[in-house]
């Protein structure tokens, strides 16, 4: 089974690949989609949208992980993270494929133990939890696998 965590953004979105078997989960690839600022609304969702097809294309998921938005003070910022949400769940729902949302905090919690974790120990739990060789760059990468791994934890 593949589980595709991502973290959505507009200028970045962060996604990461784990296949399940016998109930291990192995990386299978991670990374971030970066959409120009020269670009308008509209076609960043697009690329995003767009590669994001590629992504699941290539590795076809069973389920699909999402982060929650977070509501900050910068209300621009939480709408255009809303945005490019819309577009992953729209992605999802067009294959079929299941999706599961998680806060921040389920996913500190679910990968360090702490919902207080900072990204530093969050890095380093998924560098370790999945055996890679160095912490997971860019740091959307990293938090594309920690949702996945939160969402393979939470199915247990």
């Amino acid at each position: 089974m593949i589980v595709i965590g991502i973290d959505p953004g507009l200028a970045r979105v962060g996604y990461g690949v784990i296949a399940v078997t016998n109930r291990k989960p192995q990386p299978i690839c991670y990374g971030c989609i970066e959409t120009g600022k020269d670009l308008r609304a509209s076609e960043r969702l697009v690329q995003i949208y767009n590669e994001l097809t590629v992504v699941f294309e290539k590795y076809p998921p069973a389920e699909v992980a999402v982060e929650k938005l977070f509501f900050s003070k910068n209300i621009t910022s939480a709408m255009n993270v809303s945005e490019a949400r819309g577009v992953i769940l729209l992605l999802a729902e067009q294959q079929k494929i299941p999706v599961s949302e998680y806060t921040p905090n389920q996913v500190k919690q679910a990968i360090t133990g702490s919902g207080s974790a900072d990204k530093r120990q969050m890095q380093e739990m998924i560098m370790r939890l999945l055996h890679l060789p160095e912490i997971p760059k860019p740091d959307d990468a990293a938090d594309g696998l920690s949702i996945a791994l939160c969402h393979i934890h939470m199915m247990r």
